[in-house]
């Protein structure tokens, strides 16, 4: 059976040659492909197994590497420029060459120094890998089958008046509400969630807690990471109102009220007339 080797992915593959400059491993149909002596472990020996990264250098040669990219193909990612040029924005994925988002695939100007959320694909006339802004159409491609409070891998892709549309297991779009997102968020953010509600239409309802589970342990967090970058101490109290709870911390004035309660019996903070105190 001839072994398919995936450019833009991981790859386990055989050693079978070893030379002054690198070794070449088995590529299947793709034949030899060179890795680089800088890649190659001391012990290395022949017939040994690795995991490798296919890509094409600026030579348009195959080439394996250990190194890890930030993303493979068939995955999305946010990535900074690096370099805009007459071939199209260069993004740093980890990898010595930088990745290409031709002019056809950004949804807008890209400008170096700022980051994007892109899909990366093997381009089927060069086998080069490249990116795209335009994810939308590599989304919801397949019905999305989750249960309700299964925890998912979120990307979080773009602001919108109802809340965070994220990006879910690498397939399919959701919506974070802002009234119910009791932490800060920011684009291009890799967190947990869970699934609230698949709707008829297939659009997925999320959350960052599951389904009758009391916030209050991310809260704590908040409050604790908050009173931390504040030297211990936030001019807040159970007096203050709703508008300046929710500026500073981004939470509601019941929850800030719950949660204060619960961290002063356990010992972890002082409530005192003018605002509350970390106990170091």
């Amino acid at each position: 059976m001839i072994k398919m080797v995936k450019i833009g992915q991981y790859n386990t593959l055989k050693i079978i040659k070893i030379l002054s400059f690198g070794a070449y491993v088995d590529g299947g149909e793709l034949g030899e492909i060179l890795l680089p002596i800088k890649y190659l472990q001391s012990d290395a020996e022949i017939d040994d197994s690795i995991e490798v990264f296919i890509y094409k250098d600026s030579e348009d040669r195959l080439i394996a590497t250990t190194e890890k990219p930030y993303a493979q193909v068939g995955e999305f990612a946010y990535l900074e420029v690096q370099e805009v040029n007459k071939f199209g924005a260069f993004l740093d994925w980890g990898l010595v060459k930088n990745l290409l988002v031709p002019f056809r695939e950004q949804k807008e100007t890209m400008q170096e120094g700022k980051s994007y959320i892109v899909y990366l694909y093997v381009d089927e006339k060069t086998d080069r890998i490249a990116a795209t802004a335009k994810v939308d159409k590599y989304l919801d491609l397949t019905p999305a089958e989750y249960e309700i409070n299964q925890q998912v891998e979120l990307l979080i892709k773009n602001k919108t008046e109802l809340g965070y549309n994220a990006i879910v297991n690498n397939l399919h779009s959701g919506l974070l509400y802002e009234n119910e997102v009791f932490q800060k968020i920011y684009i291009g953010q890799s967190l947990k969630g869970y699934i609230k509600k698949v709707r008829e239409d297939g659009k997925i309802d999320l959350s960052l807690a599951p389904a009758g589970f009391e916030n209050i342990e991310v809260i704590n967090n908040i409050i604790i990471n908050q009173l931390q970058v504040n030297n211990g101490f936030i001019p807040l109290t159970d007096k203050s109102s709703p508008d300046e709870i929710y500026k500073l911390l981004g939470i509601s004035k019941k929850n800030f009220k719950k949660s204060i309660g619960n961290l002063y019996k356990k010992k972890k903070l002082l409530i005192e007339n003018n605002g509350i105190r970390l106990i170091e």
